[in-house]
């Protein structure tokens, strides 16, 4: 495995498919899920770790945001990583940009609502990113289905060339979607996390009942994760998929889903430590 710091990003350009799988390190079984599918898939798998400045906005955790350098480097060998792209932030972002690269429309709800400019960061960070490594794959997690649906509205808008390719949420035993940020978690909050995913199970297993609105849907969730004392709703949406247009709550369900697959997302906090997930409703992205 060779750790790359500094540019250029040198690849082999002759050993065929280059995968790549962006990350924010403090590596976890959901990325190495997104290794071996890329490894699967690939010549040769190349990983970034990169805790991007541009993606935090004022009073949010990128200082105390886990690293671990270390740990890190010693998985991806495990996992089998070729290249690990590792750069400081003044190798990225040499002096102040001026640049960025902003999505509209698909950026303005869930995350996109609570975090002004949290996907400007994003999409600007993997822009560059692409542009270093020239991936023809790029695997993402599904867990932050906002992100993917982005993403893939940048690339297309833009005409990058990578085929973006979406891969499903990795959890722990009780249902908790595996985050770095799960570390954060107390023990309390850690045992009341699983709500979130059981509150999504739930309107899974309720979408199809006649006469289910869209609203409805969104209050079983909400009154589900009020069972658990210590979780802070920041949102709870159900929108189309992959555009995150939200229909109104008095849409029935049995319509929407005719049309296409549902997103239901949320955002919640465990003291200082907010954890999203989702499910899709109808078919697969």
């Amino acid at each position: 495995m060779q750790v790359i710091r500094k540019l250029p990003v040198s690849l082999p350009r002759d050993r065929g498919t280059i995968g790549f799988v962006p990350t924010m390190g403090y590596l976890h079984e959901g990325h190495l899920s997104l290794i071996r599918r890329c490894r699967s898939e690939c010549d040769v798998t190349v990983m970034s770790i990169f805790v991007n400045p541009l993606q935090f906005g004022p009073g949010e955790d990128y200082d105390t945001y886990p690293r671990d350098e270390k740990r890190d480097l010693e998985m991806a060998e495990k996992a089998g990583v070729d290249y690990v792209f590792m750069p400081d932030v003044q190798t990225m972002y040499p002096r102040k940009p001026l640049t960025k690269v902003s999505v509209s429309k698909v950026t303005e709800r869930l995350c996109g609502a609570s975090r002004p400019g949290h996907f400007d960061g994003v999409a600007t960070v993997v822009t560059k990113l692409f542009n270093l490594i020239r991936p023809d794959r790029a695997y993402f997690g599904l867990k932050d289905a906002q992100q993917v649906a982005v993403i893939r509205q940048m690339v297309d808008d833009l005409n990058i060339p990578v085929t973006i390719v979406p891969c499903p949420t990795v959890r722990e035993s009780d249902g908790l979607a595996l985050s770095s940020r799960n570390v954060r978690l107390s023990p309390e909050e850690r045992k009341q996390a699983p709500v979130l995913y059981e509150s999504l199970r739930l309107a899974e297993r309720r979408a199809a009942e006649p006469g289910m609105t869209v609203g409805q849907l969104k209050s079983l969730i909400t009154e589900h994760i009020g069972t658990a004392p210590l979780a802070v709703i920041d949102y709870v949406e159900v929108a189309r998929f992959p555009s995150l247009e939200t229909p109104e709550d008095g849409v029935p369900l049995s319509e929407e889903l005719a049309n296409g697959p549902l997103l239901a997302a949320l955002a919640v906090k465990f003291g200082q430590t907010r954890l999203i997930d989702n499910i899709l409703l109808g078919e697969r992205a």
